[in-house]
């Protein structure tokens, strides 16, 4: 297992360890068809696409929402389950066009482009000269995440997330497929790739454990959560 940043520092893994990486991503990469995954927020940015299109949506007023916003959903989280409260941010989308809702994504990442981390970019580079298949598994919904896909290379259909149904165009509020949180990730990777393995995963988080396991031969675990946030635990265990 490779292990990327430190919480007390901050910094970039030394170079010769990502290297190393490199080389193991090409030495191990199977015959044939080849997957990777990486989650998302925490993994390939150091920031929250799911909360930050929420937050967006909230200064922007553009759909009906509880008096308190965030305190509703971190109400979900403590108290009902996390899925519960991932799934909301899907469903507070109902009756809107799922075309407006891709709209509002794109500018809210435009507002504030993700501060991908530099390691990113060489291992999605050294993944496309294998041509190795990639796709982003998040608990962030969908929509949020596509646009800063795109800002690596990548396309809609390789983000797998949390998704309500669209019917005739325009968002429900009925769950769509498997909830992409915790032993949900492997499970619609796997649904996606026909029962393919990863031979690579990456995250950085607890929730993420699932994903990693299902890689058959290289998994990568990133920190960069300060002390005293949120995930700064979740890591800490997941490193651990």
């Amino acid at each position: 297992m490779h292990q990327f940043r430190d919480h007390t520092t901050l910094q970039p893994f030394p170079s010769v360890k990502l290297q190393a990486l490199l080389d193991d991503l090409e030495r191990k990469r199977p015959k044939g068809r080849a997957i990777a995954a990486f989650d998302a927020d925490g993994t390939l940015w150091n920031d929250d696409m799911g909360e930050g299109f929420f937050d967006y949506i909230i200064r922007h007023r553009l759909v009906p929402l509880p008096d308190n916003p965030w305190g509703h959903y971190h109400h979900l989280k403590d108290t009902v389950s996390h899925t519960v409260a991932y799934l909301w941010l899907a469903q507070i989308l109902k009756g809107v066009p799922i075309a407006q809702v891709r709209a509002w994504a794109d500018l809210a990442v435009s507002s504030r482009p993700p501060a991908i981390f530099e390691e990113t970019w060489k291992i999605l580079g050294k993944l496309a000269e294998l041509k190795v298949e990639i796709y982003i598994v998040t608990a962030s919904i969908t929509w949020a995440v596509e646009p800063a896909a795109r800002r690596l290379g990548l396309r809609e259909d390789q983000v797998i997330g949390i998704e309500t149904e669209v019917t005739g165009g325009v968002v429900t509020d009925k769950a769509k497929g498997v909830i992409t949180y915790r032993e949900g990730k492997s499970e619609a990777l796997l649904a996606r790739t026909g029962g393919v393995k990863p031979y690579f995963c990456a995250g950085n988080t607890e929730g993420d454990k699932w994903l990693l396991e299902s890689a058959t031969d290289l998994h990568l675990v990133l920190s960069s959560a300060p002390e005293k946030t949120e995930n700064f635990p979740t890591e800490k265990k997941m490193l651990d």
